[in-house]
Formats: structure tokens, sequence, C-alpha cells
């Protein structure tokens, strides 16, 4: 008999929208998504982060926002956003398969002052025709089989970023939300970023934002669609589950270095969220990666 298949880990149901941090010294993340008819819609989670990321759609609808714009997706869609740009997506129910590239900032920012590539600079939404979009998703299934590390991956995924720039545009339609709302949240949320340990209580974060704590709750809100302390513990989490993947540092010790009272505790949390214990999640993730044996 076969061996069972490696179980599914369901943090690749919102990739795009975890918190990101790189392995050190790689500059580059490429990674392959592919989800069944059984996948449903995502949530809306507005978030922003310190990386230039791409992402190549194969079969995809729904609809991805940014900068106050909403721009339709469909069926060999990319979407690119600049570091630390307000961005969600929306994905409907069914079949859906995207490659996600993610790029240092300090790294991708040059590119996008060469002339010619000034719409870097900006978010945008792009359909590619069937041959671009090929040579795209050839180059990006090459990076991702590449280690991060490698020399190779960076100049590729720079190719990949001028490729991506030629792509005709969709036009967005502009939303009736403030565009610029979550610009005066950034000090909180940048203070979480920098140190996930040791996270403003609500209190402080509004007055990181010069706001009072009432104004700060209901505008917190509104722009991202949870309270602040369910955003942190989400945050958190995420930042939990890559280190699990991408790390061989304990449990415990992750639990501790982002702020989790307790091991237990922190257990709890994780499986209620990815309904898996981190242990588990862990050995999960391992045999994903893990090659196939020969036959």
């Amino acid at each position: 008999m076969g061996d069972n298949p490696p179980m599914a880990l369901p943090h690749l149901d919102r990739p795009i929208c975890e918190p990101v941090e790189l392995p050190p010294g790689a500059p580059v993340r490429a990674e392959r998504i592919r989800q069944g008819r059984e996948a449903g819609a995502t949530d809306p989670f507005v978030h922003f982060h310190d990386v230039h990321e791409l992402v190549l759609f194969g079969e995809v609808a729904g609809h991805f926002d940014a900068d106050g714009r909403r721009y339709a997706l469909a069926p060999r869609s990319l979407a690119f956003i600049p570091s630390m740009r307000q961005h969600d997506f929306f994905l409907e129910a069914g079949p859906r398969d995207w490659m996600l590239v993610q790029i240092e900032a300090a790294a991708g920012e040059p590119l996008a002052r060469r002339p010619g590539l000034e719409r870097l600079r900006q978010p945008f939404c792009a359909l590619p025709n069937r041959g671009l979009h090929r040579r795209l998703m050839l180059l990006a299934e090459w990076l991702a089989g590449l280690d991060a590390t490698d020399p190779l991956a960076l100049p590729i995924a720079r190719l990949l970023l001028r490729a991506a720039a030629l792509a005709p545009a969709v036009e967005g339609v502009p939303l009736a939300t403030d565009a610029h709302g979550l610009q005066r949240l950034r000090p909180a949320i940048d203070r979480l970023r920098r140190s996930p340990a040791d996270a403003p209580g609500a209190e402080q974060a509004a007055a990181l934002c010069a706001l009072s704590p009432a104004y700060f709750s209901r505008r917190f809100k509104q722009q991202v669609g949870m309270n602040w302390s369910d955003y942190v513990r989400a945050h958190r989490l995420h930042l939990a589950s890559r280190r699990l993947l991408e790390t061989d540092r304990s449990i415990a010790a992750i639990a501790g270095e982002l702020g989790f009272s307790t091991a237990s505790h922190f257990g709890e949390l994780f499986l209620q969220r990815f309904g898996m214990t981190p242990g588990a999640y862990r050995r999960a993730g391992r045999a994903q990666r893990r090659p196939p044996r020969e036959a």
C-alpha cells in the first residue's frame, strides 16, 4: 500500500495576507498555491507589509483592492503591490491557483526608479496575454524551485517584475472608503510589526496614533475588519505558523518570542485558528515539503 497523502496546511487558505518574514539572507520568496473546488470564499483582511508582492493567478474569480481602488480578477490576472501599500484580496469560492512572489523592499526598489518602470511605484492589476502569462509563470516556477539564497533568485525576481510591468492594465474603480484611512493607524501597526511580543494594548495603540481610545477602536474596526486585540492575535499566530515551518526553534520558544503567555495557551489559540496543534502543523508542513520517494 502507498503512503497516505500529506495533510493540507490550513495556512494556505490565506497565504497572501500572512505577515511576511523572509528567511535570513533570502531577498525573495516564491510559492505556488493550488486550491480545489471545496475552497470557500476568503474573508477581508486589509493589510500591508514591507515586501514587494507579485501575485500571478491561473484560475481565479474575485477582486483585488489597493489604495482606494477595486480591480476585478479573472483567469491569468496579475496583481502587484509595492512595499507598505494598503491592499486586500477577495477570492470567490471554488478552484483557484496562483504564484506568490515576495521581494525584499530594499532589493526591489531600485528597479522602480529606472526609466520605463515607474509603474512599479504604485499598486496595479493587469491581464497579460497568454504568451506573456506563460513566460511569467515559467519564470515564477523557476524561482520557486530555487533555494531562496541562490544568487539567481533575485535577478529572476527582478526580471519577473520587469515583465509584469509590460502587461495591459486592468482599470480599477474607486472605492467609497477612505483610501488613506489605514495610514492614520500605521504607528500602532508598525509597533506591532517591529516587536510582536511587546504589542501595545488598545489604549497605548490609540496614543501612538494620537487618537482617543474610542475613536481608534471604531476606526480600526472600520478599516481592518476586526478589533485591535484580534488583529494582534491573528498577526502573532500567522507569524508563528511561518516559524513552525521555516525554523527548528521549539514550540515553547516560538510562543515566548511572539508574546504568548504560555506554550499551552499558544497551543490552544493555534488550534482554534488553524484546526491543528502547532506540533501537528509542523509535522504536516515537513511531510508536504518532503520529496516524493522513487517507485
